[in-house]
């Protein structure tokens, strides 16, 4: 899976354009991140930044920001609504895929080290990367505001964990964090009644009501011993929520902070809502999703929904986020386009020069050449068949491979349908799932196959005039040597996967189907040879003798592997073509 990571930096200048321009732009300008949104309020007097890309550029677009904001913003002369304390306010970074919350927080420190050392900010480190549990909540951290600052980091306790430990007027200070994904969440209602629509949102958030005795609108409240409110907490843990009139569209919402989507997804968010609604005799008719998230956000909601039907959840992810749309009605207010709303969508409309994101900052140079999963079948043989040498063998495997998992994910969900196999649709669902997982990597890897020739033809072509540039391009060799020999051997390895599913549905799958499980195990079978060719063709330029005999060791018993399970399977699908012919005859 590929590594983005967002970060979402607040800046205390929300009027001057000319500094959100700067600021902006310097950001952009890191090669490996996007610049996905701008969003500048003047009432606040604060901008919200959006990037998202590789996650060491995404830190360094954050220190150049930093910087940036560090030299334009002058806090002594600043006011806002918005609670904030330095002209950097806030910067947290968000896992969205292909990286870890634990290396988020190294990350996150790394960041704050570096605006302490090369922006002069003083930094606190917040959620979870704070280095003490009194500073895990940014309320905390950022008590008595601007205004309040230059007292407090008096006290020896409050000093920052990077930078200056002296107050600074022009910056103030600036809190570093890493936190999971939150999102902008509002789901529509069938009524214009504030009041039934905060009701809703009462019984789901987290904070809840204030309990009373009797009516629960009119009654006494409920004190504790010391004559404090006592407050009943909603069903959603993590989630705050209101109730609203949109005059706009001429209906309530239960407007939604899913401040933690790893403990309540979007789907279990609308749900709820939905539920407690009707009891209230509501209908939920709808949602908005306010900002991006994550693609696995929706891709979680439509295996969810796709259970709760019994169907087999191992379906494209354009299929997935489809049912996850109509599920929630995220189209109700207006079409739900992807690269709008899913954080990796944006980047690769942002990267081919496309759809808003594209607009959000300027170009750095001519679009990226469109991947080869992206083109027609036919371009795609067309561009195998013309003089160039890649794509090749490689990507040709990767393809065959590709097709290969397709097929016996389309067995497995064709039987997860059949009628009088209802109680079966989990089984066969699970081996879709798992050939969705092949097929998905198989295509990724048809690019990274042609990418690692690439590599390899440009570190030859790197510069050896003295001792240094010859051992800087003899490293490099090596390196794309071994990269396009590991490469085919993934190949290898996700084709031979794809063929136990393929076994798995020549075994069990529909018997009609029979022939498909076949043609699937020789595509894998193909790539697996094909892909071991590769590596064959490869392995003499390593100089690594032990790694080289290893992989051709590993390479070889893929081979044989393949080969065996080809002939089970083939086995198989002879014996059930033959009984077809029995039945039919």
């Amino acid at each position: 899976m590929k590594r983005v990571l967002e970060c979402v930096p607040n800046f205390s200048e929300g009027r001057d354009r000319s500094v959100i321009d700067r600021i902006a732009a310097a950001a952009a300008g890191v090669a490996g991140v996007e610049l996905l949104d701008v969003d500048p309020g003047a009432a606040t007097h604060r901008t919200v930044v959006t990037l998202a890309g590789e996650p060491e550029a995404v830190v360094e677009a954050a220190v150049r920001a930093g910087k940036e904001a560090a030299s334009l913003i002058d806090m002594t002369r600043h006011s806002g609504q918005h609670p904030r304390f330095g002209a950097m306010d806030v910067c947290p970074l968000v896992p969205v895929s292909g990286i870890t919350m634990e290396e988020t927080v190294e990350l996150a420190r790394e960041l704050g080290r570096r605006l302490g050392e090369e922006a002069g900010l003083s930094v606190y480190l917040y959620e979870e990367a704070a280095t003490r549990p009194e500073r895990r909540n940014l309320a905390q951290v950022r008590a008595g505001e601007y205004e309040g600052l230059a007292e407090r980091m008096k006290d020896p306790a409050h000093a920052p964990d990077f930078g200056p430990t002296e107050f600074q007027p022009r910056t103030g200070a600036t809190a570093v964090s890493a936190r999971n994904f939150l999102a902008a969440f509002n789901v529509n209602l069938n009524t214009t009644s504030t009041r039934r629509a905060n009701a809703v949102a009462f019984d789901v958030r987290e904070k809840g009501r204030i309990q009373r005795e009797g009516h629960p609108l009119t009654g006494p409240v409920v004190q504790d011993a010391d004559g404090n409110p006592v407050w009943m907490p909603g069903s959603l843990a993590t989630v705050k929520g209101i109730g609203w009139f949109i005059k706009e569209y001429g209906i309530c919402q239960v407007s939604l902070n899913l401040t933690d989507l790893s403990q309540v997804s979007l789907h279990q968010a609308f749900d709820e809502v939905e539920a407690k609604a009707r009891d209230r005799g509501i209908r939920a008719t709808g949602s908005e999703l306010v900002g991006l998230v994550p693609r696995s956000v929706m891709l979680d909601a439509g295996r969810h929904y796709l259970r709760r039907q019994q169907r087999s959840t191992g379906v494209s992810d354009r299929e997935l986020i489809h049912i996850a749309v109509r599920s929630m009605g995220l189209d109700e207010l207006g079409p739900f386009r992807e690269e709008e709303k899913l954080v990796e969508s944006a980047l690769e409309a942002r990267k081919r020069g496309s759809g808003p994101a594209a607009s959000a900052a300027e170009g750095r140079g001519a679009s990226p050449k469109p991947k080869l999963v992206e083109k027609t079948l036919q371009d795609f043989v067309w561009e195998t068949a013309s003089e160039s040498p890649a794509p090749g063998g490689g990507s040709a495997a990767a393809a065959a491979g590709a097709l290969g998992a397709a097929l016996a994910t389309m067995v497995a969900n064709l039987s997860s349908h059949k009628q009088g196999w209802d109680d079966r649709w989990e089984e066969f669902s699970k081996h879709a799932e798992q050939g969705k997982a092949c097929h998905d990597r198989l295509l990724s890897l048809v690019d990274e196959d042609t990418a690692a020739f690439d590599s390899i033809m440009a570190s030859w072509r790197l510069p050896a005039g003295d001792d240094d540039e010859k051992a800087a391009k003899d490293k490099a060799v090596q390196a794309a040597v071994r990269n396009a020999i590991e490469v085919p051997l993934q190949v290898m390895e996700v084709a031979l996967e794809a063929m136990s599913t393929a076994l798995a549905m020549a075994e069990s799958g529909l018997k009609a189907s029979a022939s498909d499980a076949g043609v699937a195990a020789l595509c894998a079978r193909a790539a697996v040879l094909g892909a071991g060719l590769n590596v064959r063709i490869n392995a003499p330029d390593l100089e690594d003798a032990p790694l080289r005999d290893s992989f051709l060791a590993k390479a070889s018993e893929l081979t044989t592997c393949a080969e065996t399970l080809e002939k089970k399977i083939l086995a198989v699908v002879d014996e059930r073509l033959a009984e077809n012919s029995h039945t039919q005859g």
